[in-house]
């Protein structure tokens, strides 16, 4: 049974804009195999290969991580939401393995993916799809998905700090305390952020071809087309069949503020076709169950469907939003999240047709 991530309850819309979909409750036991640092949890999920969670107790990281180890080198993907977070991560790894970090894929330009990338080496090779590079070349800081998500945690820190008033002395108010200063700190490693591009593109592949304990380890960086974002990339490990999804592929409900609902069905199709038995997603624990993604595909056509019925009513993003029945994390999200999730759909809606917004970014 893997370690579930916890979160106190007062950090219900932390929790939301993390995009976290682990559950709360207790941890168990460590499966076999898996190394703990004093800031990450390393699950090895095939010889060599693991897939890194955060320490929700000691750290705020926000997204999971991924690291390759091959008989040259080892290859990180995803670099978490701060550079102070990808410091704790590049430090773990150091304990894992004395390999070289000589590689660093983004699945994508979000900033609880990306934003560690300025804490790598200046000689690692950060790989990503062209969409990402130019996302992360503009003050993406001030975009709304970050600044929404960001410009919160003030509110969330004063939200923690009334209801740990609240708590009479103990362990629940020791954890609600802790976790207000982990938030703090996260809030302070936040103003450290200068996005950092990739420097390697890709438009729909690229394989890095590795060995390990003397074997061919190929690593596949996928395009499959546009959905979570523009430039989404999904990790294969063809030979462990293994694939790391970032968001593109989580169980249930994902983040649509900056998606392409449209098209995001047809990418998850191309996804079902490659060859795997385990997904790592960027929340959560991994998963096998087909289920999951088909619950993934219910999620994003039952909104769809709600925001067209919105859009053809002409109701507003502000009207629209208390028409559609909200899934997942974003049920509890702040109506100004809810409200670029329909603005964006709209905009997809009335680029329908016109070529010049039609063509695969």
């Amino acid at each position: 049974m893997r370690p579930t991530q916890r979160l106190a309850a007062t950090c219900l819309a932390v929790t939301a804009l993390a995009l976290s979909l682990a559950g709360c409750g207790g941890e168990a036991p460590p499966p076999d195999g898996t190394i703990l640092t004093d800031t990450h949890t390393f699950e090895e999920v095939a010889p060599g290969v693991y897939f890194i969670v955060g320490r929700d107790d000691v750290i705020f990281v926000q997204s999971n991580a991924m690291l390759v180890v091959t008989d040259e080198d080892a290859l990180v993907v995803d670099s978490h939401v701060t550079p102070a977070a990808a410091r704790a991560l590049i430090a773990s790894i150091a304990e894992v393995t004395d390999k070289p970090v000589t590689h660093l894929v983004n699945t994508h330009y979000h900033f609880d993916h990306a934003h560690g990338n300025q804490a790598f080496p200046e000689d690692v090779a950060i790989v990503g799809h062209e969409f990402t590079r130019a996302m992360l070349m503009t003050d993406v800081m001030s975009q709304p998905t970050a600044s929404i998500f960001t410009g919160n945690i003030p509110n969330q820190i004063a939200a923690m700090k009334e209801s740990a008033d609240a708590m009479e002395d103990g362990e629940e108010k020791d954890q609600a305390l802790n976790a207000i200063r982990i938030q703090e700190a996260h809030y302070v490693a936040v103003g450290e952020t200068e996005p950092t591009p990739p420097n390697v593109t890709l438009t729909s592949r690229m394989t890095i071809h590795r060995t390990f304990e003397g074997r061919d380890r190929p690593i596949e960086l996928l395009h499959l087309g546009r959905g979570h974002t523009g430039g989404d990339v999904v990790v294969l490990l063809p030979n462990e069949r293994v694939v790391f999804t970032g968001d593109l592929v989580l169980a249930g409900a994902a983040y649509i503020g900056d998606g392409y609902v449209d098209e995001w069905l047809a990418t998850l199709d191309r996804f079902e076709e490659l060859d795997f038995d385990l997904i790592l997603p960027g929340h959560g624990p991994t998963f096998s169950d087909p289920a999951q993604v088909d619950a993934l595909r219910q999620f994003l056509s039952d909104f769809w469907n709600q925001a067209s019925a919105a859009h053809e009513q002409g109701l507003s993003p502000e009207e629209a939003i208390a028409e559609i029945e909200w899934q997942g994390f974003l049920a509890t999200a702040p109506d100004a999240l809810k409200i670029h999730c329909v603005q964006t759909a709209y905009s997809r809606m009335d680029a329908a047709g016109d070529p010049e917004n039609s063509d695969s970014a």
